[in-house]
């Protein structure tokens, strides 16, 4: 039986070059040359019988099975770094941590330093972004626990807890007042979004999205320097917004809670790490 094995090393290219959106930025990254880059790519769609890129674009697009191959492709690279890790002593496992951007820093921070003192042989792997893209890499096999924002009892989780939301504004501004009210918000799908419409909608407002960012700084900034009103968590609330209260006729949003994922099989310090944030999230 002829044996099937994928090169790490044109599968270094491919990642590169999807994280680049270019052969030449990818090549430069990789300090080699443009032809050799493009070579690689070619000789891996050989080996896949697929397409893998999207030339097309202005900027280099992963085809559908192309994005099948990258998820495996960051799997292996990572497994291939650990097993070095291991091999030399310096790891014992790895932990691939899926967070909200606002769960990020602050007690989250202080709790994931204190493991890792305690485990000074596992590796932590953090990443952070929207839920619906940590929900996405979880069910690809790419992060070993994360927590998500979803609307409740979408998904069972080991533990849950809901999301009190706050309406904000900036300090110095009334984007309440205006017509239509502009909103800062996540993109299309993004979570609370369509709450914000329907709530304003509710008290016969007119609305106008003013503002779309996938980063949670990004909304916060917007907000404080006064370019329209948001829905946010309490604890991503700055001392440069202002909490809207019921005056204004802003329906409170309950319909959201917070979820902690992982797999029943997962590693003991998978577990214990979800423990801990068991504790984070009753607090």
């Amino acid at each position: 039986m002829t044996s099937r094995l994928f090169d790490l090393d044109l599968l270094k290219t491919i990642v590169m070059v999807a994280d680049c959106g270019s052969f030449t930025a990818a090549a430069a990254r990789l300090h080699s040359t443009q032809s050799t880059v493009s070579q690689k790519v070619r000789r891996l769609e050989d080996i896949a019988g697929h397409r893998l890129l999207n030339r097309s674009h202005r900027e280099v697009q992963p085809t559908d099975a192309g994005e099948t191959v990258l998820g495996y492709a960051r799997r292996m690279l990572a497994l291939n770094e650990e097993l070095f890790d291991v091999l030399a002593g310096e790891i014992e496992s790895t932990v691939r941590l899926g967070l909200p951007d606002d769960f990020v820093a602050g007690p989250t921070t202080h709790l994931l330093s204190a493991f890792n003192r305690q485990h000074p042989q596992v590796k932590l792997e953090v990443t952070s972004g929207l839920s619906r893209d940590l929900c996405h890499s979880y069910d690809q096999g790419e992060l070993d626990l994360i927590i998500i924002k979803q609307r409740k009892h979408s998904r069972a989780g080991v533990a849950c807890c809901p999301e009190k939301l706050l309406w904000i504004d900036g300090h110095n501004t009334q984007s309440i007042t205006l017509d239509p009210v502009p909103i800062v918000t996540f993109p299309p799908r993004g979570l609370y979004r369509d709450d914000m419409i329907s709530a304003i909608e509710h008290l016969g407002r007119r609305w106008r999205i003013s503002f779309t960012s996938s980063s949670l700084s990004g909304i916060q900034a917007a907000v404080a320097e006064g370019m329209g009103l948001s829905l946010l968590p309490a604890r991503a609330i700055t001392d440069q917004h202002v909490v809207l209260d019921g005056h204004y006729g802003l329906s409170p949003i309950d319909s959201m809670e917070v979820v902690i994922l992982h797999r029943p099989t997962a590693d003991a310090r998978v577990q214990e790490l979800a423990e801990l944030l068991k504790g984070l999230l009753r607090q």
